[in-house]
């Protein structure tokens, strides 16, 4: 039986202050009708009572959108104070997911004292960001968004970097390292952007960045990254090398996408809806409603199950790979964006020129790392 540990929460569904060409959520409007969509008060009880009530110890909230801040500091403030009075003995993380365009004085205050982790979408220097991450009118959002981060990390609020990757950025590898640890951002995700071309389905869209050019931004970056190690430690962190690096160590990676089977967590909707991922948010993968269910019985549901399996179904070509052990397929949304691919991840050729590139220093590093 699955435990519940991490629940992903999109308190304003996919709502959004922002207009950015690449978003994949924006597409979710049309599910939930209306044009303004927020958690009610007793569908947060709910769902924070249950999460504790039903987990063993610890449980981590992502709280994520659409712009999860549109709900205003004082709904977050309610999530904090039904978290100690339902918490008991439990360790809680929570995570907010946000563009930062309404993060000020009083936001990065809280989210300091509470110990919030914030991941903060910027994707690089000013030409880089600018090109898809635009406001309603059009216009770039880069200099809001590096006014909310230096707030934040003056005070003292854990902040990672979201960056993602494009057709674009994946041109300036070291530009968008580079930006991010001088600005202060010294913990860094990317996400490889490909979503389906709307006007014609059997491609990926323009932005998307082939796998190729991706594959030689992961190698370009490892190589920033190690340069930058101090008495063999990294000064910068970068999730998806270190969550390889548990692979190599022979340990359970923290990245779903590098687990054998997904399903490992849930997605709560503003209506209380419970979905069984982020990239899933559509009708044959609700679960149910916390209104109506237990989280904890919707995690071990045969839908859930069914939904985890997926990722275990390779074809051929992943089954016969000698890199399939450290990426597992990858997610599997990545094999459905680019109908060409024919159930091969997009990002298939990427992890090969990766692994090739960076095999034997990621065996040296996982080495000193190595459980006893």
């Amino acid at each position: 039986m699955k435990q519940l540990e991490s629940i992903l929460v999109k308190p304003a569904g996919p709502d959004c202050n922002m207009a950015c060409t690449y978003c994949f959520y924006s597409s979710k409007l049309s599910m939930f009708g209306g044009k303004i969509h927020r958690m009610a008060p007793d569908v947060l009880e709910n769902l924070i009572r249950q999460a504790m009530a039903q987990s063993h110890g610890h449980i981590s909230f992502a709280w994520q959108g659409g712009e999860p801040t549109l709900m205003g500091l004082s709904f977050f403030k309610k999530v904090v104070e039904y978290e100690q009075r339902y918490a008991k003995q439990h360790v809680v993380g929570n995570g907010l997911q946000t563009n930062g365009l309404l993060i000020d004085r009083n936001w990065a205050r809280f989210l300091g004292e509470y110990n919030f982790l914030v991941g903060l979408s910027i994707d690089g220097p000013r030409h880089i960001h600018d090109r898809y991450r635009v406001m309603k009118n059009g216009k770039g959002s880069w200099s809001k968004v590096v006014d909310r981060a230096k707030l934040l990390i003056d005070t003292g609020v854990a902040v990672n970097a979201i960056s993602v990757i494009t057709d674009y950025s994946a041109d300036f590898p070291e530009e968008v390292y580079e930006f991010n640890r001088d600005l202060g951002l010294r913990y860094m995700q990317f996400i490889p952007c490909v979503e389906t071309d709307p006007i014609s389905r059997d491609r990926a869209a323009p932005f998307s960045v082939s796998a190729v050019k991706y594959g030689k931004f992961l190698c370009r970056v490892f190589d920033l990254w190690m340069d930058d190690f101090r008495d063999n430690l990294p000064t910068t962190s970068i999730r998806f090398f270190e969550s390889i690096l548990f692979r190599y160590a022979g340990m359970e990676p923290p990245d779903c996408t590098l687990l054998e089977e997904c399903g490992v967590y849930l997605v709560v909707e503003h209506t209380g809806d419970v979905y069984s991922c982020d990239f899933f948010v559509e009708p044959r993968w609700k679960l149910g409603n916390i209104t109506e269910h237990r989280l904890i019985d919707l995690l071990n549901s045969p839908r859930q199950l069914s939904f985890g399996k997926i990722k275990s179904r390779l074809p051929n070509v992943c089954r016969d790979c000698k890199w399939l052990d450290y990426c597992r397929g990858g997610c599997i949304k990545d094999r459905m964006r680019d109908p060409k691919d024919n159930g091969v991840n997009h990002f298939c050729e990427s992890f090969r020129i990766f692994f090739e590139h960076a095999d034997a220093k990621l065996k040296r590093l996982a080495s000193r790392v190595q459980p006893s």
